[in-house]
């Protein structure tokens, strides 16, 4: 495959060419006025031609048109077959327009009159981009192939695992009454599962639908595209604590919560605190946190009015509030609504949601709580540190 040739690298020229004067002229008109250090080799026939391309290995080609036993469209031709990818340029002294177009049909990356070289450094650097150009893109094609067949295997394996699975369930049906509770738990697992899929998959078909009427909003592709994220790493998680293991991949860097917390209202209609807060944390990974108790407080109150964010600076941290005027949170739930696959009807879903909010405040140094709110209802009380001077 052909390779790119970066500015102040030699750029390998091959120049089929009987006149020596109009050699030296394409010489001088490309020394200095490209970014490469330029290295000519001239040919005057078919066999110096030939030879130059079978051992020379050129970034570029250059051609007259008419040579007195060859001709520039059969060079080309020749080279073409040989170095589909290296650029092909004719540099000659007369040329009809119906005859350069008929070079241009045929492949020819571009034509230069001898009386015109000054065309000729633009058109060699215009030529070498556009071929990087042309890699660049079958790179990424392959790239993209090799993809989809990478993606095709796992879900092949998938595929299989599923049916291994099948099978295997089937010869333990007579040992169903010895893992009744193992069974329960799988289930619990998988209701809670769809359950924490349920929200973002509602939102990225949402944006999807809001950006097929606007045609290319940018704001709700960018909106869909975050949706698609959290929902990705939510399933990452899941299969994380599914075996026992705790929430990884937080990258921390400085943020503003207050944006964020304001992206979520938005997201879901619920008031947020206008103040921006500055603090060192994964907005990804708090992102995943306040969807899920802002959306569990939605669920259990039913409406966003019943719903809001509060933020406010303590000595040395900010406490953020998910404040709601749901049923609330009885007493002897709240030591346990943390636990994984915990689901108190009182309290809506508090599962896996919860377990993961809390592994990740827990990985930023905060803590996260459950108070009542006064009034009635629920108010889930996240401390994340400040960024210390060091910081």
């Amino acid at each position: 495959m052909y390779r790119s040739v970066r500015p102040g690298e030699v750029l390998r020229i091959l120049h089929l060419e009987d006149n020596e004067l109009d050699h030296e002229l394409v010489s001088f008109h490309l020394e200095g006025e490209v970014p490469w250090t330029v290295q000519i080799t001239r040919v005057e026939d078919e066999a110096g031609f030939l030879k130059a391309l079978r051992d020379g290995r050129p970034h570029l080609i250059l051609s007259d048109f008419a040579l007195p036993t060859y001709d520039g469209l059969s060079a080309f031709r020749a080279a073409h077959a040989t170095l589909p990818d290296v650029p092909f340029i004719i540099v000659t002294g007369a040329m009809g327009e119906e005859t350069a177009v008929d070079t241009l049909r045929e492949g020819v990356t571009d034509y230069i009159l001898k009386q015109r070289l000054e065309r000729l450094a633009p058109a060699v650097k215009r030529a070498i981009a556009e071929v990087d150009a042309q890699v660049s893109r079958a790179l990424a094609e392959q790239e993209v192939r090799q993809l989809n067949r990478d993606l095709k295997t796992r879900l092949d394996e998938v595929e299989r695992l599923r049916n291994v699975a099948e099978r295997q369930s089937q010869r333990l049906e007579i040992q169903a009454r010895q893992l009744e509770e193992a069974l329960n738990m799988q289930k619990t697992f998988l209701a809670e599962t769809s359950h924490e899929l349920r929200t973002p998959l509602t939102a990225l078909h949402g944006y999807l639908r809001r950006a097929e009427r606007e045609v290319g909003g940018s704001q709700t592709l960018l909106d869909a595209q975050r949706v698609a994220e959290n929902m990705t790493r939510l399933v990452n998680d899941l299969l994380q604590l599914s075996r026992g293991e705790l929430v990884q991949s937080i990258e921390m860097h400085f943020m503003n919560l207050g944006h964020l917390l304001r992206q979520v209202g938005r997201d879901f209609g619920v008031r947020a605190p206008e103040e921006n807060l500055e603090i060192v944390g994964d907005p990804g990974r708090l992102t995943q946190v306040f969807v899920n108790l802002v959306t569990n407080a939605l669920r259990v109150s039913g409406s966003p009015e019943r719903v809001y964010l509060e933020a406010s600076p303590r000595p040395g941290e900010i406490e953020v509030r998910v404040v709601d005027h749901g049923p609330g949170v009885p007493d002897h739930v709240k030591p346990k609504i943390f636990d994984k696959f915990y689901r108190g009807k009182e309290a809506g879903s508090a599962g896996l949601g919860l377990t993961i909010a809390q592994q990740v405040v827990t990985a930023h140094g905060g803590t996260i709580d459950v108070v009542d709110t006064p009034g009635g209802g629920a108010t889930f009380r996240v401390r994340l540190p400040l960024p210390e001077e060091d910081d």
